[in-house]
């Protein structure tokens, strides 16, 4: 069930990796690893439904897992690819995370997935979250000046990375803008509020969690240790919930060590 044609970047050669980026972000978020990661591997960074340049989903669909995970696996057909290696982060951890349940995934390197918050880590989340989307309908050239000065990086960096320091004014006003113009921003937000994911996935998973995460504290990654005990889990020291910035090398390392396991596991060896 094809709902959106996704729009992505790829490159590179070999066994395809999907990087799936959290809510109110964009495909760009990957930018510190891609050409990196496209010189081992057939590289793809989307952009979900609704946010970024993709289109959202028609009227009356919902902003569902089950509706994320039939759309990105009709998207992996159209381009051509079968059950690749997973990578995501925040949202896109919880979906990597149910592509890999759901038998769609090769491997499954989930980064501070959204669904193992108790009830008040949800809101922990959630509040901050909606006043940067709010934040975010400021004009376009008040959030350009903000992102131009270092204070206003922090400032609205903080949430995301332990050094919000080493984003550039570009980058910064990129993300202002990609999170104004999600629409699928609040049915995603609405429909993970009461979002837990509970499942166990077959395939090498690792899971790494920052542990200077302020929108989904370290604390629960306790919780993933609890609900998926056949998995990996690895700490990213001083490291906030968007670590592809903070430390893009342990995030490649993190990468190359879960498809390293999947091609040892396809191969028998122990």
């Amino acid at each position: 069930m094809q709902l959106s044609h996704l729009v992505h970047d790829r490159a590179g050669s070999g066994e395809p990796v999907v990087l799936i980026h959290g809510i109110g972000h964009r495909r760009g978020a990957w930018a510190p690893l891609f050409d990196r990661l496209a010189d081992r591997y057939d590289v793809i960074a989307l952009d979900l439904a609704g946010f970024g340049d993709s289109p959202g989903y028609p009227k009356g669909v919902a902003y569902t897992m089950d509706h994320a995970c039939a759309d990105l696996a009709a998207n992996f057909a159209e381009w051509g690819i079968d059950r690749p290696h997973v990578v995501g982060n925040s949202l896109g951890g919880a979906i990597a995370l149910e592509l890999g349940a759901r038998g769609l995934a090769s491997s499954v390197t989930a980064i501070s997935p959204a669904g193992f918050f108790g009830r008040v880590d949800r809101f922990q989340a959630l509040v901050p979250l909606v006043l940067m989307r709010v934040a975010a309908t400021l004009p376009d050239r008040v959030l350009q000046l903000v992102a131009g000065s270092a204070a206003g990086r922090r400032l609205v960096g903080a949430p995301l990375y332990a050094h919000p320091d080493r984003m550039t004014a570009w980058a910064t006003y990129q993300d202002c803008l990609a999170m104004k113009r999600s629409s699928g921003f609040f049915p995603t937000a609405r429909s993970g509020v009461g979002y837990a994911f509970e499942e166990q996935v077959d395939v090498p998973t690792t899971v790494a969690w920052g542990t200077k995460d302020r929108l989904l504290p370290y604390r629960q990654s306790r919780t993933a240790r609890l609900r998926l005990p056949a998995a990996r889990h690895v700490p990213l020291k001083d490291c906030g919930h968007v670590p592809m910035i903070d430390d893009p090398d342990a995030i490649l390392d993190v990468i190359d060590e879960v498809v390293g396991r999947t091609r040892s596991s396809s191969r028998g060896v122990a």
